[in-house]
């Protein structure tokens, strides 16, 4: 028997097996925060499926704000991660792509059948476009500081959520018939071709990094009063926030073009001095 089955010796050359360093809980914080905001996106598909659209859409929207913390708490706690930068896109493509489209799809895009559900998809893919642009722009070093204050196109929750205003106005009484599917066809796919298109936007990361000590109680004050206002009338301020974000569209472009001529104005006369590169 010893020769049909003779003892296992390791072999003493062998590498020892790897040992992973674990890991520390500011890196996995941030990334909960994500998870979170993936399982709202996931949860308002199924509401919308039961019909349930006002749910549906205050699930977005709380994605939304999960999305706007998730990168600010991995950059305070010093725990970004390759990681969790995919793992975002994913969420991001879930939650402001695939949901909202299935949502306006149930909601009035149903009612023109396979057009209305090639509009879906285009707003859909046109997110996940987006996201991809997004995240093969962050690795350009030649990037300027100051674009960072631009984003290149209409940002995925920004999108998103404009485009629900039709289900906004719909919670506060106006009626979407079957005629007005049409309409709401028309306004997706504008909000679709913004998000994919090159038009700059402000992107508001720089803002508030540092806040004068005389702001401070006052911005407080103001905190709370927005607070209020949107937990009374929820529905009214995503009206006027979509609204006021679209109208500052054409702001943020005319200021980023001004930034450019500004910044090719500097570089001319570096440019005409004797042995200086030509381009």
């Amino acid at each position: 028997m010893d020769e049909l089955f003779p003892p296992f010796a390791p072999d003493p050359n062998e590498p020892k097996p790897r040992r992973f360093k674990p890991v520390p809980f500011r890196v996995i914080a941030p990334n909960m925060i994500t998870l979170m905001a993936l399982c709202l996106g996931l949860t308002a598909i199924r509401l919308a499926f039961e019909g349930k659209f006002e749910p549906a859409v205050i699930a977005i929207v709380v994605a939304a704000l999960l999305d706007g913390v998730d990168g600010r708490v991995a950059r305070l706690l010093k725990g970004t991660s390759r990681f969790g930068a995919e793992l975002d896109s994913l969420a991001d493509f879930v939650n402001f792509g695939c949901a909202p489209a299935l949502i306006l799809y149930g909601f009035a895009l149903f009612h023109l059948r396979s057009v209305g559900w090639i509009v879906a998809l285009i707003f859909a893919i046109a997110m996940g476009l987006r996201l991809a642009r997004f995240n093969a722009m962050l690795d350009d070093p030649n990037r300027p500081e100051w674009k960072k204050d631009f984003f290149v196109g209409m940002p995925a929750p920004a999108g998103a959520l404009t485009a629900m205003l039709p289900l906004y106005l719909h919670f506060l009484g106006f009626s979407f018939e079957k005629w007005a599917a049409p309409l709401v066809l028309v306004y997706v796919l504008c909000i679709a071709l913004l998000v994919v298109s090159t038009v700059p936007t402000f992107s508001g990361k720089t803002i508030g990094k540092r806040v004068p000590r005389a702001w401070v109680l006052p911005i407080f004050l103001l905190g709370v009063a927005i607070f209020g206002v949107a937990i009374s009338f929820p529905f009214e301020v995503m009206v006027a926030i979509s609204l006021a974000y679209l109208a500052v569209i054409p702001i943020g472009a005319m200021q980023y073009r001004r930034r450019v001529r500004r910044e090719a104005a500097v570089r001319a006369p570096l440019t005409d001095e004797p042995g200086a590169p030509r381009t």
